[in-house]
């Protein structure tokens, strides 16, 4: 069993930044992706970014150029820094992990935009 961890949510204005992170009680040595999805009322989850062992970074069309995933494999941590950050990018943020066939979950961080 692997726990995931989120932090760093909170409230921001349009144009601000906000880094997240999660912190596995697994070496992320071990998985073969982490990344992190959200869910908005209403929506189903989607992935935000993702980064696989071999350092290959994936990002939604509505992130790209905004935020960066990131492994800290001195902290074992998956950090997601949001820059720019807009109303629609208010959501629910989980961390999610594959080790093997399984996968994991965080109990996820609120993140909300708004003037």
């Amino acid at each position: 069993q692997v726990n995931l961890v989120e932090s760093g949510g909170g409230s921001v204005q349009p144009g601000g930044s906000l880094r997240l992170s999660c912190a596995a009680s697994s070496s992320i040595f071990n998985f073969k992706r982490a990344g992190w999805y959200r869910q908005a009322p209403g929506k189903e989850r989607e992935l935000v970014a993702s980064v696989t062992a071999g350092r290959e970074k994936t990002y939604a069309d509505s992130v790209k150029g905004r935020f960066t995933i990131s492994r800290d494999m001195a902290r074992n941590t998956v950090n997601l820094q949001m820059n720019n950050l807009k109303p629609e990018d208010t959501a629910i943020y989980y961390c999610n992990g594959v080790q093997g066939v399984v996968v994991y979950w965080g109990q996820g961080t609120q993140v909300t935009v708004s003037s």
